[in-house]
């Protein structure tokens, strides 16, 4: 396997996991995110015209981070991948990791294209409260639904299975050191804290967790192939 295209894949490792720190510094001081997300209505929709630019802003480096998630994905199959024989598991990890990918991506853009008219709508001194009504109730559903195809499918569900298979690979086949097989399937069950949250379980403390050990997994594996490049070959 051709190592040259290993710093590339290393710097994407690394990029995206400091990609993240935009949208909490940008929405984490305009909207006090990602707490705001559990704020109702009336709370959530006025701050977003109030700081529309930095909702804009933030939520518009979170989906580029979402949407790179797909070739992160796809190159770390590649790197675990013997040369000409990737199997049905790298396959099936590959569609997780493009499944992932697009439920995140359908889960910010609700913040980036429905909610700003609700947003408008709701603080509209002409809106009667009937209105008002009929806006919170649908900016409930829309959160939950996106929010769940997003934070629960696409992370707890699809990316949890995506690192599980790829860790198991690792472990499976020794194209990465032992430990960073090991390190990803403790990854890929943290991931899963967020399908807790379909039986109303609170699981803010492992859903943070799980994100900052995420990014620390890429980093190592990004460690690896710069400081061992000798692993990722066929």
């Amino acid at each position: 396997m051709n190592t040259n295209r290993h710093p590339w894949i290393a710097a994407l490792l690394i990029f995206n996991g400091l990609l993240i720190l935009v949208p909490l510094m940008v929405l984490g001081n305009a909207i006090n995110w990602p707490a705001s997300l559990d704020e109702p209505a009336s709370v959530n929709l006025p701050l977003i015209v109030e700081q529309a630019g930095s909702v804009r802003l933030g939520y518009l480096v979170y989906l580029i981070y979402s949407v790179l998630f797909v070739p992160l994905g796809l190159a770390v199959v590649w790197l675990v991948a013997k040369q000409g024989r990737s199997g049905v598991l790298l396959r099936t990890a590959s569609g997780f990791a493009v499944a992932s990918g697009v439920m995140r991506t359908i889960g910010i853009l609700r913040w980036l294209l429905p909610m700003p008219i609700l947003a408008n709508l709701y603080i509209d001194p002409t809106t009667d409260e009937a209105t008002r009504a009929a806006i919170t109730v649908t900016y409930d559903m829309l959160n939950s639904f996106a929010g769940g195809l997003g934070e629960v499918i696409g992370v707890g569900f699809f990316a949890a299975l995506w690192a599980a298979l790829v860790s198991y690979v690792m472990l499976r086949d020794g194209t990465m050191p032992r430990w960073l097989g090991v390190f990803g399937l403790v990854v890929a069950v943290l991931l899963t804290a967020g399908l807790g949250e379909i039986f109303g379980l609170d699981m803010g403390i492992l859903l943070t967790l799980n994100v900052v050990l995420l990014h620390f997994w890429w980093w190592a594996i990004a460690a690896v192939l710069l400081l061992r490049p000798k692993f990722g070959q066929a």
